[in-house]
């Protein structure tokens, strides 16, 4: 039986409750937030657990200035907070009689954007963190068979029940029945009124365009539904983690760009299974192969580097990158191929000339020490490139 895998968060976490007075772990349902957080408590003695999806614990919060002034010493989690945005204010006026750090501690399966909607109140007194599904580094600190398989990562996705899972059929059936909870009880209690069937028909649809140009009106129109419905159906799924909307690169480059964002769907095992592709020689005889190597590589390499804006560049005369990432003004740049000799555009040099990064990698399934491409570019597997970001040695 694996134990607890250590996760790439649990400094910052514990950084974030030594310096703010309110700390959000946001991420979506399952991939390990409550797991992180008790492992973390075990260091806080006083420290007091909510999980407001027990009656038991909602209750408590009846009156909830009561009940946390009496806990006032204490560092008080709350779990699913999300479900309760009217407890915002209520912090807000605790934390500013005192601003002392560790206070509280959120969990939530809804992303900042929406959590800011009916908790504008604590702007300034909060610190977010987001956690991913399991990442290729801390599959890999944990040793044994799993730390060395990137494969069995990609191919089941990196929510801890699939990835862990000992038969590869109930790996897949719970991540089928993930999809279907997600549509049919977490959406709604984010406060999103869309009926599964016509979400879970666009989740499917959007798996298909996996990796592709978001045409919302051609969506629509094979779903019959407007391209305003099919956007909000979108941002429903993007609110809960579960699809990515990758925007364009917009840089002053004096070139035509396209403006549409790309979809994917952000774990490769949900997207194996809405895409009913039940093994991984099926994978690898999919058309889907290419576009899902490259949507997880672009999920490893943003947790990686959580403090960078990731985008993907395309002109109208076709020259791409699949990922490239912003700070300021400096960039890293991403070709990202399914193939253990990939094939780069001819537009490829002129483009790298063109946005001149401070770094470029051709990302391949590959376990061999890369190698360098031209003395820009370097040619590698994902661990040599995590490695290399981790250590800011590009």
């Amino acid at each position: 039986m694996q134990g607890y895998i250590p996760r790439q968060l649990e400094a910052e976490l514990l950084r974030s409750l030594a310096v703010n007075p309110v700390t959000a772990v946001l991420g979506p349902r399952q991939c390990g937030k409550s797991t992180l957080v008790r492992h973390v408590l075990r260091g806080i003695p006083q420290a007091l657990l909510l999980d407001l999806e027990l009656p038991s614990d909602l209750r408590k919060l009846d009156d909830a200035e009561l009940f946390l002034r009496e806990h006032a010493d204490r560092l008080v989690c709350i779990d699913e907070a999300q479900t309760r945005l009217d407890l915002f204010p209520v912090l807000r006026a605790l934390v500013d009689m005192d601003r002392r750090p560790g206070r509280f501690l959120l969990l939530g399966s809804a992303s900042r954007d929406l959590i800011r909607r009916g908790g504008e109140t604590l702007a300034g007194r909060i610190h977010y963190l987001e956690l991913t599904p399991f990442l290729l580094t801390e599959v890999a600190s944990s040793g044994g068979t799993l730390g060395r398989d990137f494969r069995r990562l990609w191919w089941r996705g990196g929510f801890p029940p699939a990835f862990l899972e000992a038969e590869e059929t109930q790996s897949l059936r719970w991540r089928r029945d993930l999809i279907r909870d997600c549509v049919s009880r977490d959406l709604p209690q984010l406060g999103f009124s869309i009926p599964a069937p016509a979400l879970h028909r666009l989740w499917r649809m959007a798996a298909h365009h996996h990796g592709g140009i978001l045409n919302a009106t051609a969506l629509g129109q094979s779903l019959d539904l407007t391209h305003v419905t099919v956007r909000r159906h979108l941002d429903a799924l993007t609110q809960a983690f579960m699809v990515r909307l990758l925007p364009p690169f917009a840089a002053n480059l004096k070139k035509r760009l396209v403006k549409s964002p790309k979809v994917y769907v952000r774990d490769s095992g949900l997207l194996h299974a809405l895409l009913e592709i039940d093994t991984r020689d099926e994978l690898f005889g999919s058309p889907a192969f290419g576009a899902s190597w490259e949507g997880w590589c672009i999920e490893q390499i943003a947790a990686a580097m959580p403090e960078w804006e990731p985008h993907f560049y395309r002109t109208s005369s076709g020259e791409e990158l699949d990922l490239v990432l912003v700070r300021g003004r400096a960039r890293l740049a991403f070709e990202l191929k399914a193939s253990l000799s990939p094939r780069l555009s001819r537009g490829f040099p002129g483009t790298i000339d063109a946005l001149r990064p401070e770094g470029t990698w051709v990302v391949c399934p590959m376990e061999d020490p890369g190698y360098m491409l031209r003395p820009d570019v370097r040619i590698c597997g994902m661990a040599e490139c995590l490695e290399t970001l981790y250590d800011g040695s590009w």
